[in-house]
């Protein structure tokens, strides 16, 4: 608050009071929203909401607040308060692009847990927002990349189709050459043509990627498919776009440990990773840090250590198949 310097104290007093007190609301609602900025950091989703909460009853019309609410809801699973917060933001902002694509995304999480009644309907609305973020900034590559993939991936009934997906791509072409061979690669896994996806995605990597994601998320498809050498350059890519971002030591161990190289290096690696990542969508989840420990002790032939591993990823994920069967494997041996 700007304060006139030839007013008289007198005068100024009691908006000087006013102003005090609305100095000390700001501060506070900041700390709030920072407190649970941290939180979320820190994969600590169900504080995050608490303090966000607080912080969007001092602040109803900060739609980042909504936003970050939304992010937070979705990695505890509730996937209708995560509507509810991203309808908020995008009913402070309408031209706000992430806003409007995530909100798609909270759509999309439902209608992937919904019924076959309600599904459709959710998946409807989902493609409609991806489609409004995109026009409202055609430089939002997450939101473009999300409509490319939902088209190549969902039915005409909800609104996608792989010729609807096409000129999205082409657009990409002449935007950023990374981004278009990502979606071209993208759209041909949905469809597993896997031969070419990978040729595509070598061309993405070769095209000097920005987005961390889009690196990470070769990154996963390179260890479904047991591409070691192809994850040591997305190892190397990964410091280069964000060297503090702990995936590229996962992904830099599960390539050691695929090549059989440099075990101690890709047990520290796996240590460290599980240390700094948070439990966050995007991220390996610890299990999966825990079973490629256990790939590693079991290609040492250290059978106990193995076994620990492969235990901790079955505490840690009851459902991790693979897992299951390589306990039985070590156990049976």
């Amino acid at each position: 608050m700007g304060i006139r310097r030839q007013a008289k104290y007198w005068v100024m007093l009691p908006v000087l009071l006013a102003g005090t007190a609305s100095i000390s609301a700001t501060v506070k609602q900041g700390e709030a929203f920072e407190a649970g900025r941290r939180a979320y950091e820190n994969g600590d989703y169900a504080k995050a909401v608490l303090e966000l909460q607080a912080a969007a009853a001092k602040e109803p019309q900060n739609g980042d607040i909504q936003l970050l609410l939304t992010k937070s809801y979705l990695e505890l699973q509730e996937r209708d308060a995560a509507i509810t917060s991203a309808e908020k933001a995008v009913a402070i902002d309408p031209q706000s692009s992430v806003f409007h694509e995530w909100l798609g995304r909270a759509y999309g999480e439902k209608a992937d847990h919904a019924s076959m009644f309600t599904a459709p309907g959710l998946a409807r609305k989902t493609h409609r927002e991806f489609e409004i973020a995109v026009r409202l900034d055609e430089k939002n590559f997450a939101a473009r990349q999300a409509l490319i993939e939902f088209d190549c991936a969902a039915p005409g009934l909800v609104g996608g189709g792989e010729e609807k997906a096409k000129p999205e791509i082409e657009k990409l072409q002449s935007m950023d050459e990374a981004e278009w061979h990502y979606a071209l690669g993208n759209c041909r896994r949905q469809k597993k043509d896997f031969a070419d996806a990978d040729a595509e995605f070598k061309l993405a990597l070769e095209s000097h990627p920005k987005s961390a994601e889009l690196i990470f998320d070769i990154g996963d498809y390179a260890v479904r498919r047991g591409q070691a050498e192809r994850l040591m350059e997305i190892a190397d890519l990964a410091t280069k776009v964000d060297a503090a971002d702990p995936r590229g030591m996962f992904y830099r161990a599960v390539g050691l440990i695929l090549k059989n190289e440099k075990q101690e290096e890709a047990e520290r690696l796996l240590r460290e990773y599980l240390q700094k990542a948070p439990k966050r969508t995007g991220y390996p989840r610890y299990a999966v840090a825990h079973e490629w420990l256990g790939r590693l002790h079991e290609n040492k032939g250290e059978k106990e250590s193995a076994l620990k591993e492969y235990q901790t990823a079955l505490q840690l994920d009851p459902k991790n198949k693979s897992a299951r069967e390589s306990l039985k494997r070590v156990e049976k041996n």
